[in-house]
Protein backbone atom coordinates (compact mmCIF):
# COMPACT_ATOMS: atom_id res chain seq x y z
CA UNK A 1 0.00 0.00 0.00
CA UNK A 2 0.95 3.63 -0.68
CA UNK A 3 2.11 4.48 3.03
CA UNK A 4 1.07 8.00 2.05
CA UNK A 5 -2.23 6.87 2.81
CA UNK A 6 -1.34 6.70 6.54
CA UNK A 7 -0.74 10.72 6.90
CA UNK A 8 -4.16 11.29 5.52
CA UNK A 9 -6.63 12.84 7.78
CA UNK A 10 -10.29 11.91 8.14
CA UNK A 11 -12.76 14.49 6.24
CA UNK A 12 -14.44 17.09 7.56
CA UNK A 13 -18.10 15.22 7.28
CA UNK A 14 -16.60 12.05 8.80
CA UNK A 15 -15.87 13.81 11.89
CA UNK A 16 -18.98 15.51 11.75
CA UNK A 17 -20.67 12.60 11.68
CA UNK A 18 -18.62 11.15 14.34
CA UNK A 19 -19.57 14.40 16.62
CA UNK A 20 -22.42 13.92 16.09
CA UNK A 21 -22.71 10.25 16.42
CA UNK A 22 -25.60 9.11 19.53
CA UNK A 23 -26.83 13.09 19.48
CA UNK A 24 -30.86 13.21 19.43
CA UNK A 25 -32.32 16.29 18.06
CA UNK A 26 -35.47 17.75 18.97
CA UNK A 27 -38.68 17.16 17.06
CA UNK A 28 -38.57 19.54 14.28
CA UNK A 29 -37.82 19.98 10.68
CA UNK A 30 -33.81 19.49 9.65
CA UNK A 31 -32.42 21.98 8.05
CA UNK A 32 -28.87 21.13 7.22
CA UNK A 33 -26.06 24.25 6.50
CA UNK A 34 -23.44 22.01 7.00
CA UNK A 35 -22.08 21.24 3.52
CA UNK A 36 -21.53 23.57 0.48
CA UNK A 37 -23.49 21.61 -1.91
CA UNK A 38 -25.72 23.40 -4.00
CA UNK A 39 -29.53 23.22 -3.83
CA UNK A 40 -30.96 25.53 -6.40
CA UNK A 41 -32.51 23.80 -9.84
CA UNK A 42 -29.59 23.30 -12.05
CA UNK A 43 -31.24 25.01 -15.11
CA UNK A 44 -33.08 23.88 -18.03
CA UNK A 45 -30.63 25.21 -20.47
CA UNK A 46 -28.21 22.92 -19.29
CA UNK A 47 -30.35 19.92 -18.83
CA UNK A 48 -31.78 20.37 -22.28
CA UNK A 49 -28.65 20.36 -23.50
CA UNK A 50 -27.55 17.09 -21.79
CA UNK A 51 -30.62 15.64 -22.90
CA UNK A 52 -29.67 16.38 -26.64
CA UNK A 53 -26.05 14.84 -26.20
CA UNK A 54 -26.92 11.40 -24.87
CA UNK A 55 -25.67 10.17 -28.49
CA UNK A 56 -22.20 11.14 -27.30
CA UNK A 57 -21.88 8.25 -24.38
CA UNK A 58 -21.14 6.03 -27.40
CA UNK A 59 -18.02 7.88 -27.92
CA UNK A 60 -14.54 7.43 -25.94
CA UNK A 61 -14.09 10.88 -25.19
CA UNK A 62 -10.64 12.76 -25.70
CA UNK A 63 -8.18 14.34 -22.78
CA UNK A 64 -7.85 17.49 -24.26
CA UNK A 65 -11.90 18.18 -24.76
CA UNK A 66 -13.70 19.29 -27.86
CA UNK A 67 -12.43 22.53 -29.16
CA UNK A 68 -16.07 23.91 -28.57
CA UNK A 69 -16.09 23.38 -25.16
CA UNK A 70 -12.23 24.89 -24.94
CA UNK A 71 -13.57 28.35 -26.90
CA UNK A 72 -16.58 28.13 -24.69
CA UNK A 73 -14.16 28.22 -21.90
CA UNK A 74 -12.01 30.89 -23.57
CA UNK A 75 -14.88 33.08 -24.01
CA UNK A 76 -16.57 33.08 -20.96
CA UNK A 77 -12.67 33.90 -19.45
CA UNK A 78 -13.01 36.83 -22.15
CA UNK A 79 -16.23 38.41 -20.95
CA UNK A 80 -15.80 37.74 -17.70
CA UNK A 81 -12.42 38.97 -16.89
CA UNK A 82 -11.04 40.40 -20.30
CA UNK A 83 -8.39 37.96 -21.09
CA UNK A 84 -7.72 36.73 -24.64
CA UNK A 85 -7.07 33.29 -23.74
CA UNK A 86 -5.70 30.61 -26.60
CA UNK A 87 -8.08 27.89 -25.88
CA UNK A 88 -5.74 25.03 -27.51
CA UNK A 89 -3.24 25.55 -25.24
CA UNK A 90 -3.75 27.93 -21.86
CA UNK A 91 -7.47 25.95 -21.61
CA UNK A 92 -8.03 22.49 -20.17
CA UNK A 93 -11.74 20.89 -19.44
CA UNK A 94 -11.96 19.15 -16.17
CA UNK A 95 -13.78 16.83 -14.12
CA UNK A 96 -15.01 18.90 -11.81
CA UNK A 97 -12.21 21.21 -9.57
CA UNK A 98 -11.85 18.54 -6.72
CA UNK A 99 -10.16 15.98 -9.21
CA UNK A 100 -8.24 18.82 -10.78
CA UNK A 101 -7.04 20.23 -8.08
CA UNK A 102 -5.67 16.94 -6.36
CA UNK A 103 -4.38 15.92 -9.68
CA UNK A 104 -2.48 19.11 -10.71
CA UNK A 105 -0.16 18.84 -7.35
CA UNK A 106 0.75 15.06 -8.64
CA UNK A 107 1.44 16.82 -12.01
CA UNK A 108 3.87 19.41 -10.08
CA UNK A 109 5.64 18.20 -7.55
CA UNK A 110 8.64 17.40 -7.35
CA UNK A 111 9.73 14.59 -4.91
CA UNK A 112 13.19 13.49 -6.21
CA UNK A 113 14.76 16.66 -4.58
CA UNK A 114 17.35 16.16 -1.67
CA UNK A 115 14.82 18.23 0.86
CA UNK A 116 11.68 17.63 1.08
CA UNK A 117 9.13 19.55 -1.36
CA UNK A 118 6.98 22.02 0.49
CA UNK A 119 3.06 22.72 -0.04
CA UNK A 120 1.51 25.79 1.22
CA UNK A 121 -2.43 26.36 2.07
CA UNK A 122 -4.09 28.70 3.55
CA UNK A 123 -5.43 27.76 6.86
CA UNK A 124 -8.68 27.09 7.32
CA UNK A 125 -8.70 25.26 3.85
CA UNK A 126 -10.17 22.93 0.74
CA UNK A 127 -9.03 19.61 2.79
CA UNK A 128 -8.12 18.08 -0.87
CA UNK A 129 -5.17 20.89 -0.56
CA UNK A 130 -3.24 18.62 1.95
CA UNK A 131 -4.14 15.73 0.91
CA UNK A 132 -2.98 15.95 -2.73
CA UNK A 133 0.23 17.54 -0.85
CA UNK A 134 0.76 14.12 1.00
CA UNK A 135 0.16 11.95 -1.31
CA UNK A 136 2.50 13.53 -3.44
CA UNK A 137 4.87 13.07 -1.15
CA UNK A 138 5.74 16.85 -0.01
CA UNK A 139 4.77 18.75 3.03
CA UNK A 140 2.10 20.62 3.61
CA UNK A 141 3.04 24.45 5.14
CA UNK A 142 -0.54 25.71 6.75
CA UNK A 143 -0.36 29.89 6.72
CA UNK A 144 -2.84 30.83 8.86
CA UNK A 145 -6.30 33.30 8.14
CA UNK A 146 -7.55 34.70 10.91
CA UNK A 147 -9.59 38.23 11.52
CA UNK A 148 -6.53 40.15 12.11
CA UNK A 149 -5.52 39.50 8.79
CA UNK A 150 -8.84 40.24 6.86
CA UNK A 151 -9.25 36.04 6.83
CA UNK A 152 -6.00 36.54 4.12
CA UNK A 153 -2.97 34.16 4.67
CA UNK A 154 -0.24 35.80 6.46
CA UNK A 155 2.63 34.93 4.22
CA UNK A 156 5.27 37.38 6.52
CA UNK A 157 4.68 34.33 8.72
CA UNK A 158 6.42 31.87 5.90
CA UNK A 159 10.24 31.42 7.14
CA UNK A 160 12.77 31.31 4.25
CA UNK A 161 13.72 27.99 5.21
CA UNK A 162 9.67 27.44 4.42
CA UNK A 163 9.72 29.20 1.09
CA UNK A 164 13.63 27.84 -0.56
CA UNK A 165 11.49 24.38 -0.42
CA UNK A 166 8.06 25.65 -1.50
CA UNK A 167 6.95 23.98 -4.83
CA UNK A 168 3.26 25.34 -4.70
CA UNK A 169 1.02 27.54 -2.91
CA UNK A 170 -2.28 27.01 -3.35
CA UNK A 171 -4.68 29.75 -2.77
CA UNK A 172 -8.78 30.36 -2.74
CA UNK A 173 -10.04 33.46 -3.65
CA UNK A 174 -13.32 33.88 -3.07
CA UNK A 175 -11.98 31.88 0.35
CA UNK A 176 -13.49 28.45 1.49
CA UNK A 177 -14.64 28.79 4.15
CA UNK A 178 -14.44 32.83 4.92
CA UNK A 179 -15.27 34.00 1.53
CA UNK A 180 -12.76 36.73 1.69
CA UNK A 181 -11.40 38.11 -1.80
CA UNK A 182 -7.67 38.71 -2.68
CA UNK A 183 -6.91 42.36 -3.72
CA UNK A 184 -4.27 43.53 -6.17
CA UNK A 185 -1.71 44.33 -3.59
CA UNK A 186 -2.18 40.44 -2.71
CA UNK A 187 -1.68 38.97 -5.69
CA UNK A 188 1.44 41.75 -6.46
CA UNK A 189 2.86 40.42 -3.14
CA UNK A 190 2.17 36.65 -3.89
CA UNK A 191 3.40 37.26 -7.64
CA UNK A 192 6.71 38.57 -6.64
CA UNK A 193 7.23 36.21 -3.84
CA UNK A 194 6.98 33.40 -6.78
CA UNK A 195 9.44 34.97 -8.76
CA UNK A 196 11.77 35.29 -6.13
CA UNK A 197 11.19 31.60 -5.29
CA UNK A 198 10.15 29.70 -8.01
CA UNK A 199 7.21 28.26 -6.96
CA UNK A 200 3.77 27.50 -9.05
CA UNK A 201 0.34 29.14 -7.83
CA UNK A 202 -2.68 27.54 -8.25
CA UNK A 203 -5.94 29.35 -7.49
CA UNK A 204 -9.31 27.85 -6.42
CA UNK A 205 -11.68 30.04 -7.89
CA UNK A 206 -14.68 28.25 -7.88
CA UNK A 207 -16.83 30.58 -5.85
CA UNK A 208 -16.58 33.50 -8.38
CA UNK A 209 -19.71 33.73 -9.46
CA UNK A 210 -21.61 34.12 -6.04
CA UNK A 211 -20.78 37.60 -4.82
CA UNK A 212 -22.76 40.90 -4.33
CA UNK A 213 -22.48 43.04 -7.43
CA UNK A 214 -19.01 43.25 -7.10
CA UNK A 215 -17.16 40.19 -9.54
CA UNK A 216 -14.10 39.18 -7.62
CA UNK A 217 -10.89 39.44 -8.90
CA UNK A 218 -8.87 36.42 -10.15
CA UNK A 219 -5.57 35.57 -10.38
CA UNK A 220 -4.90 35.51 -14.31
CA UNK A 221 -6.86 38.66 -14.57
CA UNK A 222 -4.39 39.95 -11.51
CA UNK A 223 -1.72 38.86 -13.36
CA UNK A 224 -3.32 40.50 -16.70
CA UNK A 225 -3.79 43.99 -14.42
CA UNK A 226 -0.27 43.73 -13.23
CA UNK A 227 1.78 43.49 -16.51
CA UNK A 228 2.70 39.91 -16.05
CA UNK A 229 2.57 36.44 -18.19
CA UNK A 230 0.67 33.38 -16.76
CA UNK A 231 4.08 32.18 -16.25
CA UNK A 232 3.64 29.68 -12.87
CA UNK A 233 0.08 30.06 -12.32
CA UNK A 234 -2.87 28.54 -13.02
CA UNK A 235 -6.66 28.69 -11.89
CA UNK A 236 -9.21 26.48 -11.24
CA UNK A 237 -12.97 27.26 -11.63
CA UNK A 238 -16.44 25.24 -11.82
CA UNK A 239 -20.03 24.84 -12.78
CA UNK A 240 -20.54 22.90 -9.86
CA UNK A 241 -21.57 26.60 -7.85
CA UNK A 242 -21.87 29.01 -11.02
CA UNK A 243 -24.67 26.54 -12.66
CA UNK A 244 -25.96 24.38 -9.55
CA UNK A 245 -24.63 21.64 -11.34
CA UNK A 246 -22.61 19.60 -9.06
CA UNK A 247 -23.46 16.27 -10.46
CA UNK A 248 -22.00 17.09 -13.76
CA UNK A 249 -18.34 17.15 -12.50
CA UNK A 250 -17.32 20.02 -15.01
CA UNK A 251 -15.05 22.67 -15.10
CA UNK A 252 -12.16 23.81 -16.97
CA UNK A 253 -7.96 25.08 -15.53
CA UNK A 254 -6.57 27.85 -17.29
CA UNK A 255 -2.88 29.36 -17.28
CA UNK A 256 0.83 28.61 -17.83
CA UNK A 257 0.67 26.62 -20.88
CA UNK A 258 3.91 24.70 -20.20
CA UNK A 259 2.23 23.78 -17.03
CA UNK A 260 -1.57 23.16 -18.79
CA UNK A 261 0.94 20.81 -21.41
CA UNK A 262 2.73 18.48 -18.25
CA UNK A 263 -0.57 18.07 -16.72
CA UNK A 264 -2.52 17.12 -20.23
CA UNK A 265 0.16 14.26 -20.35
CA UNK A 266 -0.77 13.55 -16.47
CA UNK A 267 -4.31 13.38 -17.27
CA UNK A 268 -3.76 11.16 -20.54
CA UNK A 269 -2.80 8.42 -18.22
CA UNK A 270 -4.89 8.98 -15.54
CA UNK A 271 -7.98 8.80 -17.23
CA UNK A 272 -9.54 12.06 -16.52
CA UNK A 273 -11.64 13.26 -19.47
CA UNK A 274 -14.96 14.53 -19.57
CA UNK A 275 -17.87 12.49 -21.40
CA UNK A 276 -18.96 13.85 -24.50
CA UNK A 277 -22.33 14.56 -22.87
CA UNK A 278 -21.16 16.52 -20.09
CA UNK A 279 -19.00 18.70 -22.44
CA UNK A 280 -21.81 20.02 -24.33
CA UNK A 281 -23.70 20.32 -21.43
CA UNK A 282 -20.51 22.08 -20.07
CA UNK A 283 -20.70 24.31 -23.37
CA UNK A 284 -24.62 25.24 -22.86
CA UNK A 285 -23.70 26.43 -19.26
CA UNK A 286 -20.84 28.43 -20.05
CA UNK A 287 -22.31 30.36 -23.18
CA UNK A 288 -25.62 31.31 -20.66
CA UNK A 289 -24.94 34.05 -17.95
CA UNK A 290 -28.88 34.77 -17.01
CA UNK A 291 -28.58 31.55 -15.20
CA UNK A 292 -26.11 33.00 -12.91
CA UNK A 293 -27.08 36.07 -12.54
CA UNK A 294 -30.97 34.34 -11.11
CA UNK A 295 -28.68 32.19 -9.08
CA UNK A 296 -26.62 35.13 -7.57
CA UNK A 297 -30.07 37.17 -6.89
CA UNK A 298 -31.36 33.89 -4.76
CA UNK A 299 -27.83 33.88 -2.52
CA UNK A 300 -28.56 37.65 -1.98
CA UNK A 301 -31.72 37.66 -0.93
CA UNK A 302 -30.75 34.63 1.33
CA UNK A 303 -27.62 36.91 2.86
CA UNK A 304 -30.10 39.78 3.12
CA UNK A 305 -32.32 37.82 5.19
CA UNK A 306 -30.39 35.94 6.97
CA UNK A 307 -27.28 38.02 8.16
CA UNK A 308 -28.74 40.66 10.04
CA UNK A 309 -31.10 37.75 12.64
CA UNK A 310 -27.44 36.40 13.45
CA UNK A 311 -25.31 38.96 13.80
CA UNK A 312 -27.65 39.87 17.04
CA UNK A 313 -26.28 36.78 19.02
CA UNK A 314 -23.09 35.93 16.72
CA UNK A 315 -19.96 37.71 15.23
CA UNK A 316 -20.80 37.57 11.71
CA UNK A 317 -20.97 39.48 8.64
CA UNK A 318 -21.12 39.62 5.22
CA UNK A 319 -18.52 37.96 3.65
CA UNK A 320 -16.95 39.28 0.50
CA UNK A 321 -18.22 36.59 -1.77
CA UNK A 322 -19.06 32.62 -1.89
CA UNK A 323 -22.13 31.19 -0.17
CA UNK A 324 -21.20 30.79 3.55
CA UNK A 325 -21.30 32.50 6.26
CA UNK A 326 -18.27 32.52 8.95
CA UNK A 327 -19.58 32.94 12.09
CA UNK A 328 -17.72 33.28 15.72
CA UNK A 329 -19.82 31.35 18.27
CA UNK A 330 -20.05 32.68 21.80
CA UNK A 331 -18.25 30.85 24.45
CA UNK A 332 -15.59 29.49 21.53
CA UNK A 333 -16.15 25.60 21.57
CA UNK A 334 -17.32 25.51 18.26
CA UNK A 335 -17.74 21.38 18.62
CA UNK A 336 -20.11 21.83 21.24
CA UNK A 337 -22.18 24.95 19.76
CA UNK A 338 -22.42 22.19 16.68
CA UNK A 339 -23.58 19.36 18.49
CA UNK A 340 -25.92 21.85 20.89
CA UNK A 341 -27.77 23.35 18.09
CA UNK A 342 -28.36 19.89 16.26
CA UNK A 343 -29.80 18.26 19.25
CA UNK A 344 -31.96 21.17 20.49
CA UNK A 345 -33.02 22.73 17.34
CA UNK A 346 -31.95 19.83 14.50
CA UNK A 347 -29.75 22.21 12.45
CA UNK A 348 -26.31 20.90 11.37
CA UNK A 349 -23.22 23.46 10.40
CA UNK A 350 -19.44 22.57 10.09
CA UNK A 351 -17.44 23.06 13.31
CA UNK A 352 -14.60 26.10 12.24
CA UNK A 353 -12.26 23.29 13.73
CA UNK A 354 -12.96 20.84 11.31
CA UNK A 355 -11.68 22.92 8.63
CA UNK A 356 -8.08 24.06 9.73
CA UNK A 357 -5.32 22.56 11.60
CA UNK A 358 -3.50 23.61 14.93
CA UNK A 359 -0.49 25.74 12.94
CA UNK A 360 2.10 28.17 14.55
CA UNK A 361 0.50 27.72 18.53
CA UNK A 362 -3.51 28.05 17.27
CA UNK A 363 -6.32 26.75 15.31
CA UNK A 364 -7.60 29.80 12.97
CA UNK A 365 -11.11 28.00 12.93
CA UNK A 366 -11.42 27.16 16.04
CA UNK A 367 -14.64 28.89 17.42
CA UNK A 368 -16.16 29.47 14.27
CA UNK A 369 -18.88 27.63 12.69
CA UNK A 370 -19.14 27.34 8.88
CA UNK A 371 -22.91 28.06 8.03
CA UNK A 372 -23.64 27.39 4.16
CA UNK A 373 -26.96 29.23 2.29
CA UNK A 374 -27.39 26.73 0.32
CA UNK A 375 -31.13 25.60 1.28
CA UNK A 376 -34.01 27.51 0.16
CA UNK A 377 -34.51 31.04 1.41
CA UNK A 378 -37.17 30.31 3.60
CA UNK A 379 -35.68 27.21 5.49
CA UNK A 380 -32.25 29.41 6.05
CA UNK A 381 -34.92 32.25 7.42
CA UNK A 382 -36.04 29.38 9.59
CA UNK A 383 -32.74 28.37 10.82
CA UNK A 384 -31.43 31.61 11.51
CA UNK A 385 -34.62 32.42 13.71
CA UNK A 386 -34.13 29.01 15.38
CA UNK A 387 -30.26 30.16 15.89
CA UNK A 388 -30.94 33.23 17.55
CA UNK A 389 -33.39 31.79 20.09
CA UNK A 390 -31.00 28.96 20.77
CA UNK A 391 -28.34 31.40 21.24
CA UNK A 392 -30.27 33.45 23.70
CA UNK A 393 -31.47 30.42 25.37
CA UNK A 394 -28.69 28.06 25.88
CA UNK A 395 -25.62 28.14 27.25
CA UNK A 396 -22.90 26.10 25.88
Amino acid sequence: MNPHLDSLQPYPFQRLRQLMAGAVPADKPHINLSIGEPKHPTPEVIKQALVNALGGLSVYPATLGSAELRQSCADWMQRRYNLQLDAEKEVLPVNGSREALFAFVQTVVNSQQAEKPVVISPNPFYQIYEGAALLAGAEPFYVNCTASTGFQPDWASVPESVWARTQLVFVCSPGNPTGAVMSLDDWKNLFALSDRYGFVIASDECYSEIHFGQPPLGGLEAASKLGRGFERLVMFTSLSKRSNAPGMRSGFVAGDAALLASFMLYRTYQGGAMSPTIQAASVAAWNDEAHVEENRAAYIAKFQAVTPLLAEVLDVSLPDASFYLWAKVPGGDDTAFARALFEQEHITVLPGSFLARTAHGVNPGSGYIRIALVATLAECQAAAERIVRFVKTTTI
